[in-house]
């Protein structure tokens, strides 16, 4: 088929961070072939050191778990969509967070005493590993008072103070990155209520003296590091309606951000 990059349009914004990458994997002909070459240049690993390269789905065995797998073999099942084209392309962009969500996921498993993945019950941080690995993104927020004012209020559901009262903070001194591949999917065709769970970290201000590039292996780095410990996402994540992003849509008015079936106040209030 041809590359799953092509149906993909790589001018939008939530992209910017992928748009090289994306553009140059739409040119190709064989999309595996190209996003094993790159694994290889990039010298991408996983968790126990063995070198990532995109197989045929028939490739997995049966009754073994995808993510023991991985673990055991390097070997990332990838089968002809849209959605593991952009599971390999989180892989290219972020290794080292990938590395360590398998990691945590296949100790989870071994935990479990299983290698199929569905004999026992999954447990709330195999759960928050696989939300995260399918629909995070990253909010990045200066380590100061507006900084922790932005975080407080997406936590509180205060959708008008985030977007509206401090929307010129976005582009500037916050940023959205985005991680979960079923995600990215969903932007393919955008629309309105489509929410990620979202991970606020607080960066030095030496951050925003960084190129793109440096910028996401920094995220990529420092996230693998936060996730080190089995439980470090559960209760962290908070819901973010990623087209409310300031740029992000048209007609992002009064009455956009009022729309409550999509800007949902916090449960209790």
């Amino acid at each position: 088929m041809p590359t799953p990059a092509a149906l993909i349009d790589w001018s939008q914004p939530w992209l910017k961070p992928f748009r090289i990458l994306g553009q140059r994997l739409s040119a190709v002909d064989d999309w595996r072939l190209a996003l094993n070459a790159l694994a290889e240049e990039r010298g991408i690993r996983n968790y126990q050191g063995l070198p990532v390269s995109f197989v045929a789905q028939a490739e997995l065995p049966p009754a073994t778990a995808y993510e023991a797998f991985v673990g055991s073999s390097g070997k990332v099942p990838t089968r002809d969509n849209l959605h593991d084209f952009l599971n390999a392309l989180i892989w290219l962009s972020f290794p080292a967070i990938k590395a360590r969500l398998n990691a945590l996921q296949a100790a989870e498993l071994a935990k479990a005493g299983t290698v199929s993945g569905s004999s026992k019950p999954r447990g709330a941080a195999r759960d928050a590993a696989t939300i995260f690995d399918e629909n995070a993104a990253l909010l990045l927020v200066p380590d100061s008072a507006a900084g922790q004012s932005l975080s407080a209020a997406l936590r509180q559901h205060q959708w008008q103070q985030v977007f509206v009262d401090q929307g010129p903070m976005f582009g500037g001194a916050a940023e959205v990155w985005l991680f979960g591949h079923a995600l990215l999917e969903k932007l393919v065709q955008p629309y309105k209520a489509i929410t990620a769970h979202t991970l606020v970290l607080g960066v030095p201000e030496s951050y925003f003296a960084l190129t793109g590039e440096a910028r996401r292996g920094w995220i990529d780095q420092r996230v693998a590091a936060e996730l080190a410990q089995p439980d470090a996402l559960i209760g962290r994540l908070t819901p973010l309606p990623v087209l409310g992003v300031p740029g992000w849509s048209s007609g992002q008015d009064q009455a956009f951000y009022a729309d409550a079936a999509v800007f949902r106040p916090k449960r209790g209030k």
